[in-house]
Formats: C-alpha cells, structure tokens, sequence
C-alpha cells in the first residue's frame, strides 16, 4: 500500500501531468491521436485510480453515517466514471487513424444510450463536487483547514474559464490535500483498505 503522503501528492499531480501533456500537444495544432493524446490520458487515468484510496481515506476520517457514506461513494462513482472516460479516450487514441476518426468513434460512443451522461456530463462531476462537500465535512470536523475545499472548489472552476488551466486545477487540488501529509500514517493507510459506510 503506499503510503498517505505519496498518495496525496501522487494523485493530484497525475491530474497536472495530464494537463501539461495535453496543454504541451495541442500546441503543433494537431493534438491525438498519437503518443501525447495516449499519455496525457494514461497520467489522467492513473490519477483517477490513485484518488481511490484517498477518498476512502478521507472518509473514514469522518464519522459514521448517511452522509459520509453517500458523499463517498459519489465520490467513487465519479471516479470510476471518469475512468471509463479516460479508458474510451485512451481505445479511440489507438483506433484512430486521424482527428476526424478520433472524434467520430468518440462520437459513436456517446451516441449509445445513457453513455453521455454517465461518464461525460454527469458522472465524472460526481469526483470533485463529492471532493469538495467531503473536505467540506473534513473542515467542519476541525480535520482539515477552511482553506482545503475552497482550494478544490477554485481547482473545479478554472478549467472551467480555461482547458488549458488544468494544470493549475492539479496543483490546487495537491495544495488542498496537503495538510493530510500531517496525519498519523498508518491511520490513513489502513483506512484506505478497510472502508466501511
């Protein structure tokens, strides 16, 4: 298991390569299918699966109840949706001959029934609303600073104004998790692997 400090510097900094990747490929005009689109979405999937333990962490942190249990588990679930996400994009990168291919079997994809909303306009945005009301309890409970959520909530809106600003999401989303760097070790650790609502 490794351990809470890498965790939560890993995580969200997977979310910054994405970006600079992605940010760094689109520059020559042309950006996927090809080897930045492929790594840019593995970073951004790796991120995903490397926010898992985290969220699981941090809710065990709080106490018992509905509303631990229902904002995790959104929080996963807006994860996993997101992975599915990066996974497809990650399939019609290697498919894909050329941009219009890209776009035409991502296209395909989201014309299946219920796929656009599971895991482009609905699902994925279950990741950091739920990040942000579960550093919001964090903050409420005197675990986390009143800065944290705000942090992430800041991290949401500004690839919002700009893509290219996803970078700069990563690295509000490390600055807000950092205070957990501080937490007894093995507390957060074994949390992560022992999850009960």
């Amino acid at each position: 298991m490794a351990s809470q400090r890498a965790l939560v510097l890993a995580a969200p900094l997977c979310v910054a390569g994405y970006g600079v990747v992605r940010f760094l490929g689109a520059q020559d005009g042309r950006y996927g299918p090809g080897l930045d689109w492929q790594a840019a979405h593995l970073l951004g999937l790796a991120g995903m699966v490397l926010f898992v333990p985290v969220v699981l962490g941090l809710g065990q942190c709080l106490r018992r109840g509905p509303v631990r249990a229902l904002t995790v588990t959104a929080t996963v679930v807006g994860l996993l949706a997101t992975m599915v996400q990066f996974g497809a994009d990650i399939a019609w990168g290697a498919l894909a001959s050329d941009p219009a291919d890209l776009r035409t079997l991502a296209a395909e994809f989201a014309a299946v029934p219920g796929v656009e909303p599971a895991f482009h306009t609905v699902g994925p945005r279950l990741f950091p609303l739920g990040l942000v009301v579960l550093l919001t309890l964090l903050a409420g409970a005197r675990r986390m600073p009143w800065w944290s959520p705000v942090a992430v909530l800041a991290g949401i809106l500004v690839p919002a104004v700009d893509p290219d600003l996803l970078p700069v999401a990563g690295l509000l989303m490390a600055v807000a998790l950092a205070p957990t760097a501080t937490w007894p070790e093995p507390r957060f650790a074994r949390s992560a692997l022992v999850w009960s609502p």
